[in-house]
C-alpha cells in the first residue's frame, strides 16, 4: 500500500437514526428494570451511547460540563457546555438543549456549592415533571458537590454504571456493521505500521501511523498508549516512548482505537522487527500467546456463564502467571466495558458472573512474559458472539517469522 494513500471506508450503510433509537431504548429498558424512573448520565462515552451527541468528549472526561436527563418516559433534555446548544440540533433522541451547569471548582470557585444548588434544583424538577412521581435517580457518576445537594431535593439518588453497561452489552446491526468499519480503519493504521518498522524508528514515530490513519477517517482518538519494544515489552503497560527500535527486537502494541462512529478496536499484535530470523525464545513465547488466544476463542459460546468460561479457558502455565493480563476477555463497544472476565484464580476475589449472550462484543487477550523475562508478546481478537459461536472483526494476519 501507498503510505500517502488513504483507503476510504464506505459509512453510507449505516442507518444511523435507528441506531440511535435502539440505544436510547436500551438505556430507558434497564433504568426501568432498576427500579428508577430516569438517569442522568455524564460520562461522554455513556452520553454519546445514549443519545449520539459528541461534543469535546476526552475534554469533558474531566470537565463536568455536560450531562443529559432521560427519564424511561418523557423528553429527554441535554445540558450541554455554554454555546454550544447547536451540535445537537437534528438529533431526534434529543427533545430539549438546556446551558449546562459545569460542577467543579475551576469552573465555580467559591460559588461551587451555589451553582450545585441551582443545579440540583434543576435536575429535582425534571425528575418531578417526567419521573412518573419516582423519585429514584440513576446516575452514572457526579460530582460529590452534585450528589449533596440533590439528597437536599430530596432525591433518590443510585449508581447509574448498572444499567448503563447492561444497555451497552447487546449490540444491533447497526452498532455491529459500524464496528467493523472501525476495525477496518485499525487494521489500515496497522498496515501502515508494519511498512513503517524498520530499526532505527522510535516507538513515537511507529505509533503515530495508527493515530493519523484513524484522524483520516473520522475517528476520535486513541485511549492509551500501549506501544513498546524490546525489554519495554515486559512487563506490559509501559507506555509509547522515544526509545529506538532496534534489528531483532520485538514490538507489542494493543490499539485501544476509538475510531469512526466513537467505536472502539481493541486488537493486539507483536511484530518482529527487521529481516532476520527471531530467536527461540521469542517464537516461544509468541506461540504460547497465540495458542491462548486461538483456544480461548475455540471455546467461547454463547450461553455459558463468566464463570464457566474462565474455568473453560486456556491454563496459562505458572512461568506466565504473575504477568498475566487481567481478563480472559472483556466487553467492547464505545470503549472497554462490561463483562470483565477474569482468570479462575482471579474469580472469588475480582469476579463477578452473568451470561454471554449473541450479539456481546468481546476482546479476547493474551500477555505472555515471565517476571524478569527480556520480552514478551501482546497479542488479541475482537469477536461478536452470535447464536452458534463467535465471528472474528478482523482477519489481520500473525507474524509468520514468529509461528514457525
Amino acid at each position: 500500500m501507498n503510505k500517502l494513500t488513504s483507503i476510504r471506508h464506505a459509512k453510507t450503510q449505516i442507518d444511523i437514526v435507528r441506531m440511535r433509537q435502539y440505544r436510547l431504548n436500551r438505556v430507558r429498558e434497564q433504568v426501568k428494570a432498576i427500579g428508577a424512573g430516569g438517569i442522568v448520565v455524564y460520562d461522554p462515552v455513556n452520553l454519546r451511547y445514549a443519545t449520539g451527541s459528541r461534543n469535546m468528549q476526552v475534554f469533558m472526561l474531566r470537565n463536568p460540563g455536560r450531562y443529559v436527563y432521560i427519564p424511561v418516559e418523557g423528553p429527554v433534555t441535554l445540558f450541554d457546555f455554554p454555546n454550544c446548544e447547536h451540535l445537537s440540533a437534528g438529533i431526534e433522541t434529543i427533545d430539549h438543549v438546556r446551558e449546562a451547569t459545569t460542577l467543579s471548582y475551576v469552573a465555580s470557585g467559591e460559588n461551587l456549592y451555589d451553582n450545585a444548588a441551582s443545579w440540583a434544583k434543576e435536575i429535582a424538577e425534571l425528575v418531578s415533571q417526567h419521573g412518573g412521581g419516582n423519585k429514584k435517580l440513576a446516575i452514572d457518576y457526579v460530582p460529590a458537590v452534585g450528589a449533596i445537594e440533590l439528597a437536599k431535593q430530596g432525591i433518590d439518588v443510585v449508581d447509574g454504571q448498572e444499567p448503563i453497561e447492561h444497555a451497552r452489552s447487546i449490540k444491533c446491526e447497526q452498532e455491529i456493521e459500524a464496528m467493523k468499519i472501525s476495525v477496518r480503519t485499525a487494521e489500515e493504521g496497522m498496515i501502515r505500521m508494519q511498512e513503517a518498522l524498520e530499526p532505527g524508528i522510535t516507538e513515537n514515530e511507529l505509533w503515530a501511523q495508527l493515530h493519523q490513519t484513524n484522524i483520516a477517517q473520522g475517528g476520535d482518538y486513541i485511549e492509551t498508549r500501549l506501544l513498546n519494544s524490546g525489554s519495554r515489552t515486559n512487563p506490559w503497560f509501559q507506555e509509547c516512548s522515544d526509545k529506538v527500535i532496534q534489528d531483532g527486537e520485538l514490538v507489542a502494541f494493543d490499539t485501544d482505537m476509538n475510531g469512526p462512529f466513537g467505536f472502539f478496536t481493541d486488537i493486539s499484535r507483536t511484530f518482529y522487527c527487521g529481516s532476520g530470523e527471531p530467536t527461540a525464545e521469542q517464537k516461544r513465547l509468541y506461540q504460547t500467546a497465540y495458542e491462548q488466544i486461538q483456544t480461548n476463542i475455540e471455546r467461547l459460546q454463547p450461553g455459558m456463564t463468566f464463570r464457566e468460561y474462565a474455568e473453560k479457558s486456556w491454563q496459562i502455565p505458572d512461568e506466565f502467571f504473575p504477568n498475566r493480563y487481567f481478563t480472559v476477555a472483556h466487553g467492547t463497544g464505545l470503549s472497554g466495558e462490561y463483562p470483565y472476565i477474569v482468570y479462575p484464580q482471579d474469580f472469588e476475589e475480582k469476579g463477578y458472573d452473568g451470561v454471554i449472550e449473541p450479539n456481546m462484543v468481546l476482546s479476547v487477550e493474551s500477555y505472555i512474559g515471565s517476571p524478569g523475562g527480556k520480552e514478551g508478546v501482546k497479542l488479541e481478537e475482537q469477536l461478536l458472539v452470535t447464536e452458534n459461536g463467535t465471528e472474528n472483526f478482523s482477519d489481520f494476519p500473525f507474524e509468520p517469522k514468529l509461528l514457525k
